[in-house]
């Protein structure tokens, strides 16, 4: 049985709506949970596939993510093993800086729904979320360096989704978003929210 590792940030985001793919393919997953203060570790050859998924604050904002580091050792270390990596909203940003991107705080909240447009012609993962209209969701900003290749953008021209060259994808896109999850966020004690919440729940 295949098996994933999912580094999750806060208490409101996890695979969500990607749960029932992984139960009906046959995947098993694990949770490490570094906003509890647990180490941000795992073991390459245990685990198919690393996950980095969605954070309450900016990758950029070391006090609130003092793990940060930790993380990118770990993502360079899937890297190094060929395992494949996906990091989805904060997530992107984290695989975006263990690869050298330069990180912002800025803007506080990138909470939209946007349209992709594929920029690589041959990229599966460009093309199969082309034309599509779906919910970006993060805090501050990456701006991709040499060794990422933007695959997606949004109607403005700015990435919603890269690739590395070792089976890497960093998505703006979030898939696993529930709208039971936003709620939770909103209930999230002193969570940073966007001013339209509401509507994007709705």
């Amino acid at each position: 049985m295949k098996r994933f590792l999912a580094v999750q940030h806060s208490f409101a985001e996890f695979f969500g709506a990607l749960e029932a793919q992984w139960e009906a393919r046959g995947i098993g997953f694990k949770y490490v949970r570094p906003v509890t203060g647990e180490d941000v570790a795992g073991t390459p050859s245990q685990f198919d596939a690393l996950w980095l998924l969605g954070a309450a604050y900016a990758a950029a904002d070391h006090e609130h993510c003092p793990w940060l580091d930790d993380e990118m050792r770990l993502v360079r270390a899937f890297a190094k093993s060929k395992r494949p990596i996906v990091g989805l909203g904060f997530g992107a940003h984290v695989l975006a800086a263990a690869y050298g991107a330069t990180l912002s705080a800025e803007p506080e909240h990138d909470a939209r729904f946007a349209l992709a447009h594929a920029l690589v012609a041959d990229d599966p993962g460009g093309r199969a979320i082309a034309g599509g209209r779906g919910l970006v969701m993060a805090n501050g900003g990456a701006e991709l360096g040499p060794g990422l290749e933007p695959v997606a953008a949004d109607e403005e021209g700015r990435w919603l989704a890269f690739r590395t060259a070792e089976l890497g994808y960093g998505l703006l896109f979030r898939p696993e978003l529930k709208p039971g999850m936003l709620e939770d966020m909103v209930m999230e004690d002193e969570r940073p929210l966007p001013d339209d919440i509401g509507a994007l729940i709705d």
